[in-house]
């Protein structure tokens, strides 16, 4: 039986999603502050018969099971704090001593929430809210006995240094989505948008808004002042708005609400106090335009004769931003030739399995409001790849062109980066009756490769000028408890590359979301359609694409159809859980979530969205305990279990894994967790690129880690994983360790480094031949060792004024031995599978950098494949001075190195050697960059 939950998290956190197998006597449970998992069972016999899907039955099993820890609500109250509007004026130092703040009370009755739920606070905290036409004022004395302890850490923008406080303000009243304002001790202000009541926090909304702080021989005050245009709410005369505070005490870790909200309700912006007293506020439009100027300068290595490597190159840009209010509730966003040259560079990542990389979105104007454009098919993932899909990933407007031009000897080539974005607009928002909306367009160049050769030049299209566009709508009712929703995506492509690119690609989908007994228990589910046409030879790429293989001659259910110009495929999600309950002794909590999910084998969404595979069907399952009072030498604790389970399209059973971890946090705020793994039964559809499916080793892996009180300033985190899989035929261990050093308030530096090595024992894909009228897949034994460093390292002159620096050097060497083919792919023993060529059969050529086969022994070479060793090197830097000048107006000076050498016939030295004698070598490239904004406000 099949079930998964997810928690929601503190403030200022992010929610985490854990997949778990649950059955009688079986718990789990994870936390999001700290990122645990841990499992416990006590029945060992849970194992039996997991291939066959059990879906219903565990949903009833479940819902019998978790009728009996239906929270109580009957003893909730919901506090009120009534505001006046502003009569005087306000000098905004950070000390509420003007006569203004006394037309109202101040609020506290503060209530811990952890480590010592329901206690009271170690120290008081205290707020006052008032308000005129245009701003919302707030003050907080957050007092101390000990004011010389409060932590004064300083940091960017959203990292939540120190002594912090926050409120969380639900002008909507939707009870689902907040504002949050969160301000240090030091002055370090933090924004989020909460959403889906309160396990989204995006830190990447980012609204204009005023502060100060002040640290008195009592502790510490700050006023904040919030336009009331940052904000959304409706046109009602006497308005009612939800909101939280709560206030963050570091050298004690303690959180304590004003509203007290238990940790086992599962809910966050549901359970909001209320705010009073906001009488005749002005609707606000808000119209921000900021127009920017960019000088780049890059330098390189000049390469003799070539045209387009002269060693220097340089760029003047222009371009402009703005946010436009078209009613309170929506607002539009554009941008007008962007720039994104300080946005830090996306770590390095090398593949072998065959699946795409995934990176995540960095650039400003894609992920603010994103969450509103959110669309996974689901969210369960084991290890990132197993079950996780997004109608929507913005990575795909702007992206590397999809072409190369076919050169010839003597011939030099310039081909761009990165497709340059036109313009884009995204239009966002809600409306007071609870619908959602959010429409993104945007239009990429037409992009063009330059080729010269004896001083004339010609060009070839590498991208075709394209259109992409999203369309999310959603809409609450029952008092958010019921959420149904659609997208609908587009990607329209002028004519161009049509024998590899799609001319069109459609995708569209519907949610919905169910929840009942005070949000504790839930259903949500989506379907899917993606539609994509083009040409013969486009939509025969697609079919044989790494993601389908219809040529796969065991696919019962597919086919290959070279005459076809279109596909249309399906897909869809169902998943049941419990978010909370009622607690125990220690204060565990029973959660879990579980579902399915269909893809079909014509789905196909990576054009804008983004899919690993399609044609399976996936079971995935979460359960856990969690504790969440402080017991014997624990502050908290967490048991969990997951299990995932696969099938393809003709019903076949694929995977089965099943995971147990434990987790904890003990009092001294040191943690740990470990974890074990069993992979019982795998055949992978796709490891041979389509020639056959195969089954695949199974194994065991264990994990482990300990991370250092991160209050101190010297604190320390250490992973260790590995897998072993049975007959000798997988060997992987993966360690990382990272440091971090706060030696001033002002000053972070991070160090890491990771160290991974990984062995396949002949299964290891190399490449299909075709050979006597019949497929030979090439596979091989490997060893992949990965190091990679990467070094942060933060200062703030002020909390508007920071310098940022980014490095990673990484190397990654796959070495391939004893090569043979696949001669029978599901032979349940291993080394039946497969013919190992003798030395009669196989010689290398050094001149061309080949094996040359010869099964019938004759002399003659049947067939040769190409050297697949390589030695991957790579360097990347960003150092970025960012200066707020005046709020929502920037100064950043940019230095941008990467360098990638050919280090590929270095396969013989040692890993570091081999990184630190090339990773630096040489001038690499420099991207000098100058970037000034000014935002004008309304």
């Amino acid at each position: 039986m099949f079930l998964c939950a997810y928690v929601v998290p503190l403030p200022g956190c992010y929610i985490r999603i854990v997949n778990i197998l649950f059955l009688p006597a079986v718990y789990i449970v994870k936390i999001t502050a700290v990122k645990f998992y841990i499992f416990y069972s006590q029945n060992s016999r849970y194992y039996c018969r997991m291939r066959k899907p059990c879906f219903l039955v565990a949903m009833l099993v479940l819902f019998i099971f978790g009728a009996k820890a239906n929270p109580s609500d009957s003893s909730f109250l919901r506090k009120k704090y009534f505001t006046q509007r502003l009569q005087g004026t306000i000098n905004l130092d950070g000390i509420p001593n003007e006569d203004a703040w006394n037309i109202v009370e101040w609020g506290g009755d503060f209530i811990q929430w952890m480590p010592n739920e329901g206690k009271p606070p170690s120290q008081p905290s205290n707020f006052k809210i008032i308000y005129d036409d245009k701003f919302l004022y707030i003050a907080y004395q957050c007092h101390d006995v000990s004011a010389d302890s409060v932590i004064r850490r300083m940091s960017r923008r959203d990292q939540f240094p120190g002594d912090w406080i926050e409120i969380n303000i639900d002008s909507y009243h939707d009870l689902r989505t907040a504002f949050s304002f969160t301000i240090s001790a030091s002055g370090v202000r933090g924004d989020e948008f909460v959403s889906n009541d309160g396990t989204n926090w995006d830190t990447n909304w980012n609204p204009i808004w005023y502060s100060k702080t002040n640290v008195t021989d009592k502790g510490w005050t700050a006023e904040i002042k919030i336009p009331l245009s940052q904000l959304r709410y409706g046109n009602e005369a006497n308005k009612v708005w939800g909101f939280q505070v709560t206030r963050r005490l570091f050298r004690k870790e303690e959180r304590s609400f004003w509203q007290h909200i238990p940790q086992n309700s599962g809910v966050w912006v549901s359970r909001f106090g209320e705010l009073h007293g906001l009488k005749d506020i002005p609707m606000h439009k808000q119209i921000e335009i900021a127009p920017y100027v960019t000088v780049q300068a890059d330098t390189y290595k000049k390469e003799p004769g070539n045209p387009f490597a002269k060693g220097f190159d340089k760029k003047l840009s222009a371009g402009v931003d703005g946010k436009l209010a078209i009613t309170n509730d929506l607002i539009l966003d554009f941008t007008v030739n962007p720039d994104f040259g300080q946005v830090e560079a996306d770590p390095s990542q090398v593949r072998i399995d065959g699946y795409q990389n995934f990176f995540p979105e960095q650039r400003p104007f894609f992920i603010e409001s994103r969450n509103i454009f959110n669309y996974q098919l689901t969210g369960s993932q084991l290890g990132g790849d197993y079950d996780a899909d997004l109608l929507f990933y913005s990575r795909r407007i702007g992206g590397t062109p999809h072409a190369y031009p076919n050169i010839g000897p003597n011939e030099f080539v310039r081909v761009p980066q990165n497709t340059s974005i036109l313009g884009a607009a995204k239009f966002s928002g809600k409306t007071k009756n609870g619908l959602s909306i959010g429409i993104l367009e945007s239009v990429t160049q037409r992009e063009m490769a330059t080729i010269e050769y004896n001083g004339q030049k010609r060009e070839e299209v590498v991208e075709p000028l394209t259109n992409f566009a999203v369309a999310r709508l959603q809409k609450d009712s029952k008092d958010g408890n019921t959420i149904i929703g659609g997208i609908l995506t587009g990607v329209n492509r002028e004519k161009g590359l049509s024998d590899i690119l799609h001319r069109n690609a459609y995708s569209g989908g519907l949610d919905f979301v169910r929840f009942w007994k005070n949000r504790t228990w839930y259903v949500r589910g989506n379907v899917i359609f993606s539609h994509v046409n083009g040409t013969k030879e486009a939509i025969l790429k697609t079919q044989t694409a790494f993601e389908h293989l219809f040529q796969r001659p065991d696919a019962k259910e597919v086919s290959v159809d070279d005459t076809r110009t279109s596909l249309t495929g399906t897909g869809g999600t169902v998943r049941f859980g419990k978010a909370g309950g009622k607690t125990g002794k220690h204060g565990q909590v029973f959660k879990f979530e579980t579902g399915l999910t269909y893809r079909s084998p014509q789905l196909e969404v990576n054009d804008i969205g983004f899919m690993l595979t399609a044609n399976e069907i996936n079971q995935f399952t979460w359960a856990g305990l969690q504790f969440q009072r402080p017991f014997s030498v624990f502050r908290t604790a967490r048991l969990n279990i997951n299990h995932w389970a696969k099938w393809d399209g003709s019903g076949r059973f694929l995977f089965d894994f099943l995971n147990f971890n434990a987790h904890g946090t003990f009092k001294s705020n040191w943690q740990t967790g470990m974890g074990f793994s069993y992979n019982p039964f795998e055949i992978s559809n796709n490891a041979l690129r389509g020639a056959s499916s195969m089954r695949r080793p199974i194994g065991v892996g264990p994990n482990a880690y300990l991370t250092s009180d991160q209050r101190k300033k010297v604190y320390g985190n250490l992973n260790l994983g590995g897998f072993w899989g049975f007959e000798n035929t997988v060997r992987s261990r993966n360690v990382n360790l990272q440091i971090t050093f706060q030696p001033l308030n002002a000053l972070n530096v991070s160090l890491s480094g990771n160290y991974s090595y990984y062995w396949r024992r002949q299964d290891q894909f190399v490449e299909n031949i075709t050979y006597d009228n019949s497929t030979r897949s090439i596979v091989s034994s490997v060893t992949q060792k990965t190091l990679r460093f990467v070094a942060r390292i933060n200062y703030n002159i002020t909390p508007d004024l920071t310098l940022q620096y980014y490095g990673q050097p990484y190397i990654t060497r796959p070495l391939y031995s004893n090569f043979g083919y696949v001669s029978d792919p599901m032979a349940k023993q291993f080394d039946d599978r497969f013919h190992i060529f003798t030395s009669n059969e196989i010689s290398f050529d050094a001149n061309s950098e080949s094996y040359l086969i010869d099964e019938t022994h004759d002399g003659i070479t049947d067939y040769s494949f190409g050297k697949p060793d390589f030695n991957f090197v790579q360097f990347r830097s960003n150092f970025v001075v960012r200066w707020e000048y005046r709020r929502g107006s920037e100064l950043y000076l940019v230095w941008s190195q990467g360098n990638t050498p050919d280090a590929s016939d270095d396969l013989d030295s040692p890993l570091p050697t081999s990184l630190f004698e090339n990773a630096f070598a040489g001038p690499g490239r420099n991207i000098f960059l100058i970037k000034w904004t000014y935002r004008f406000l309304r």
